[in-house]
């Protein structure tokens, strides 16, 4: 896991440039944004996910002193 998460950023790093270079084939072009697209989304949905999640524990939490 270490390793792959290592490597993200070299993945990202070529997706872009594939993304950005006029020389190559435009179904690779499109390829590489169609994937960059997609893993953005997943990030901002994780990123809700965690704040409505910590936010949720901020609530019980406080439910929970309250009933003390």
């Amino acid at each position: 896991m270490a390793r792959l998460q290592q490597a993200s950023s070299a993945a990202v790093t070529t997706l872009l440039k594939i993304m950005v270079d006029q020389a190559a084939p435009a179904a690779s072009r499109v390829r590489a944004a169609d994937s960059v697209l997609e893993h953005a989304a997943k990030a901002i949905e994780l990123e809700d996910i965690e704040v409505r999640l910590s936010d949720l524990e901020r609530a019980a939490e406080k439910s929970q002193e309250e009933t003390e």
